[in-house]
C-alpha cells in the first residue's frame, strides 16, 4: 500500500454541557485528526490526538508542525505492507512527551489504514495474553454545580454504573459535600475514586485525608503537580490507610514511569493513549508495571471523539488485568461526534469489541471538515525520492 498523502485537521469538539476539572473549564475540546490517504483515496486511515499543555506540554497550535516534523524526519512508512513497519517508525521516535499526542494520532491512522487494507481489526496486530471479550467502564462526575452533578448521578444510576471517579477542585468544603453526596446517592457498595489533576498543595491535600478514609475512597489520583515534594508525606498518610495513590500527569513516558517507581510514592498509574503516545507505548508501559507489580487503569482524555474511543476500546480489551477503565463517553458527553458508529458504553458500563477492519468505525468526512471550522487543513505528500 502506497500512502499518497497525510492530512492534519485541527478540530473543535462541542460538549453537550460544561465539563470542568481543576485544570480546565469549558464546553468543548481542542483535538486534531490525522488522515492517511492511500491508493488515490480508496483507503483512508484515521487517528486522533488530544494535546493538553498541562499534561505533556503540547499545544493545540503546535500539533501541525510536530506532525510534519515526525513524518519528514522519521522513518515514516510511505510504502506500508506490514505492521512491523509501523512499530519501527514508532520505536525510532524519541521517547519524549512533547510529541506524544502526535505519535498517538499517527500510529492509530497507520494501523487503521493497514487494517482496512488487510481486512483485519487492529486487535489482531497485538499479543493477546491479557485479552478479554468485554469490559465495564466507570462513570465520571465532573467539577460542576450541584444541579449538574445531580443530573449526572441520575444518568449513572439509570445505567447501573457504580464505579465512579469524582473530579475535585480547590474548595475543600465543596469537595467534601460532593463525596458525601455521591456516597449517599449510590450507597455503600459504590467504588469511589477521586481525581485532582494536580490541583492541590500540601495543606489542601491534608485537609481531605479524614474524609477519604471515612467515606471509603479507594484511589486518589494525581493530587499534586509532577515533581511536587509534598507527595512524600501525603503518600505515607494515604498508603497507610489502604488507599491507592495513582499517578497520571506524572507519567507520560517510560522514563517518567521508571522515575515514579524509583521514588516509590505511587502504587498505580493511569495509562491514557494520547498522553502516553499511542497503543504500542501504552502496552509497553503496562508490561513494565506488571513486572514491577504496580496496578494501572486504562483512562482517556476528556473530549475524545469516537476515533480515540475506538482505539481506547482496543487498549482496554488487550488489558484485562487493569483495575479500572474510563472512556467511551461519546453519547453522554459530546454534542457532535466524528464516527458513524456509536462507540459509547452501555448499561453497567458494558462494552465489547467493535466489528470491522481497522478501528472498526467509519469517519464522517463532512463532519470532520465542519468541525475543523475555519482552521486550514494541512497536507503532507509523499516525497518523490
Amino acid at each position: 500500500m502506497k500512502i499518497d498523502q497525510i492530512n492534519i485537521y485541527k478540530i473543535i469538539i462541542p460538549f453537550s454541557s460544561d465539563v470542568s476539572h481543576s485544570m480546565r473549564t469549558g464546553a468543548f475540546s481542542n483535538n486534531f485528526v490525522v488522515e492517511v490517504v492511500s491508493q488515490e483515496g480508496q483507503i483512508k486511515g484515521y487517528g486522533e490526538g488530544a494535546p493538553r499543555k498541562y499534561v505533556t506540554g503540547e499545544s493545540w497550535e503546535g500539533v501541525t508542525e510536530n506532525t510534519i516534523q515526525l513524518v519528514k524526519e522519521g522513518e515514516f512508512p510511505w510504502d506500508l505492507d506490514d505492521v512491523d513497519q509501523i512499530w519501527n517508525f514508532i520505536d525510532n521516535i524519541t521517547d519524549s512527551k512533547q510529541f506524544n499526542s502526535v505519535v498517538c494520532a499517527l500510529e492509530i491512522s497507520l494501523l487503521d489504514a493497514l487494517g482496512k487494507l488487510q481486512n483485519k481489526n487492529i486487535l489482531e496486530y497485538f499479543n493477546k495474553d491479557y485479552y478479554v471479550d468485554s469490559i465495564n467502564y466507570g462513570g465520571l462526575i465532573p467539577l460542576n454545580g450541584k444541579n449538574r452533578r445531580i443530573e449526572v448521578y441520575r444518568l449513572l444510576k439509570d445505567l447501573g454504573i457504580d464505579q465512579l471517579r469524582i473530579k475535585l477542585g480547590k474548595n475543600v468544603d465543596e469537595n467534601i459535600v460532593t463525596i458525601k453526596e455521591v456516597k449517599e446517592y449510590f450507597g455503600d457498595d459504590c467504588d469511589l475514586r477521586v481525581d485532582v489533576n494536580g490541583g492541590w498543595d500540601s495543606q489542601l491535600a491534608n485537609r481531605h485525608v479524614d474524609t477519604f478514609i471515612d467515606q471509603g475512597i479507594k484511589v486518589v489520583e494525581q493530587p499534586f503537580l509532577p515533581g511536587d515534594k509534598a507527595i512524600r508525606d501525603f503518600s505515607e498518610k494515604i498508603c497507610s490507610s489502604g488507599i491507592l495513590l495513582m499517578a497520571d500527569e506524572s507519567v507520560c513516558s517510560m522514563n517518567d514511569l521508571k522515575n515514579i517507581i524509583y521514588d516509590g510514592y505511587y502504587g498505580m498509574v493511569n495509562i491514557r493513549l494520547s498522553k502516553c503516545g499511542g497503543l504500542r507505548r501504552s502496552l509497553n508501559m503496562m508490561d513494565y508495571l506488571r513486572k514491577e507489580d504496580l496496578s494501572f487503569q486504562v483512562g482517556c482524555q476528556l473530549g475524545e471523539t469516537g476515533i480515540l474511543s475506538a482505539a481506547g476500546r482496543i487498549l482496554s480489551l488487550l488489558s484485562g488485568d487493569a483495575l479500572y477503565y474510563d472512556g467511551s463517553y461519546d453519547r453522554y458527553l459530546l454534542k457532535e461526534n466524528l464516527t458513524r458508529e456509536d462507540v459509547s458504553f452501555g448499561e453497567g458500563g458494558y462494552a465489547e469489541p467493535l466489528n470491522g477492519p481497522g478501528l472498526g468505525v467509519g469517519v464522517d468526512s463532512d463532519k470532520l471538515k465542519r468541525m475543523s471550522g475555519s482552521y486550514p487543513v494541512y497536507s503532507v505528500t509523499k516525497p518523490l525520492f
